[in-house]
């Protein structure tokens, strides 16, 4: 078991650190997430601060999760597929799911370019996106998916770095 835990731990290390390697700061031009350029060739998470563009901590509230994950997964501008570290992440969780099932909720999120319409889109396509890998990993148990759009932002600012945290999906 702590062998298991410490080879999780050290590939959540490793997708990091190449996540980290490979983040895009640029943001294209438009100014408006107006398309779902849903091709996966520009990577689809901007780079979080652990757990390989996640963060936050996994399982479930009583405790019985036998492994801590991210469970907040950021996008880049007008995106909503899944990196290969994203989906490293989801795996494991998958692989949790499994063991200890139990209900979660996907709550997907835009950052404020764009109109209210096509955010809260947006953010139900990313969700979407989460549930869907989790389901092609066997996962069977209730998983809601609910879209805020821009509604509810964990940073205000109107610059890059702000609006890069308020692209997300956050299980919980």
């Amino acid at each position: 078991m702590l062998s298991k835990t410490i080879k999780l731990g050290f590939s959540l290390l490793v997708a990091s650190v190449i996540l980290a390697g490979c983040a895009s700061t640029g943001t294209p031009a438009g100014g408006t997430e107006s398309t779902d350029n849903n091709t996966g060739n520009s990577g689809a998470e901007s780079s979080g601060t652990n757990n390989g563009g996640a963060t936050g901590t996994g399982g479930q509230s009583g405790g019985e999760s036998s492994v801590d994950l991210g469970t907040v997964f950021y996008f880049d501008f007008d995106q909503s597929t899944l990196t290969a570290a994203t989906r490293a992440l989801l795996t494991a969780h998958a692989a949790d799911l499994k063991t200890y099932p139990r209900n979660i909720r996907l709550e997907g999120h835009a950052d404020e370019r764009g109109t209210r319409e096509y955010n809260i889109a947006l953010g139900e396509r990313r969700a979407n996106a989460v549930r869907d890998y989790l389901r092609s990993e066997g996962v069977t148990t209730p998983i809601e998916v609910i879209s805020f759009g821009e509604e509810k932002p964990v940073n205000s600012g109107g610059f890059e770095a702000a609006w890069s945290l308020n692209r997300r999906v956050e299980l919980r």
